[in-house]
C-alpha cells in the first residue's frame, strides 16, 4: 500500500509541476531558454493526444512514465527558485479552484504535426 501511495503522491506532484510550468511560461522574469523548454513540455504534457499512442505495447506508456516526468523535472529544476515558488503557488491555487488541469491546443498541433511529418517521411521512404 505504501508503494501505491507514493506513486499517487508522485503523480500529483508531476501534475502540479506541469501546471507550474504553464504559469512560469507566462512569468516575465523566466529566462528565455527555460521559457522555450517549458512551452514545449507544457504543450506536450497538457495535450490530450500522445506522441506515442498508449495502445502500443510498452512504448505507449514510455512517454507518460519516463520521458514526460523527466522533462518536467528538468525544467522545474532549471527555474530560478523565486519564480518557482510563485508559480507553484499559482498552480496550487488554480488546481484547487478549477479541480482540473488546463488543456493545450498547441500540444495537439505539435503532436499532429509530428505524426504528419512522420507519415510523409515513411510514405516517401516506402514509395521509392
Amino acid at each position: 500500500m505504501r508503494f501505491l501511495q507514493a506513486i499517487r503522491v508522485w503523480a500529483k506532484k508531476i501534475k502540479r509541476d506541469s501546471v507550474t510550468l504553464w504559469f512560469a511560461e507566462k512569468h516575465p522574469r523566466t529566462p528565455k531558454l527555460i521559457k522555450f523548454l517549458g512551452m514545449f513540455v507544457v504543450a506536450y504534457a497538457l495535450s490530450p493526444i500522445d506522441l506515442i499512442p498508449d495502445f502500443i505495447p510498452v512504448l505507449g506508456y514510455l512517454d507518460d512514465v519516463i520521458l514526460l516526468p523527466a522533462l518536467i523535472w528538468l525544467t522545474v529544476k532549471l527555474l530560478p527558485m523565486d519564480i518557482l515558488i510563485v508559480c507553484q503557488q499559482q498552480a496550487d491555487d488554480w488546481m484547487q479552484e478549477k479541480q482540473a488541469k488546463p488543456a493545450s491546443r498547441w500540444g495537439i498541433v505539435f503532436v499532429v504535426s509530428v505524426w504528419a511529418v512522420t507519415a510523409v517521411v515513411l510514405w516517401n521512404w516506402v514509395s521509392f
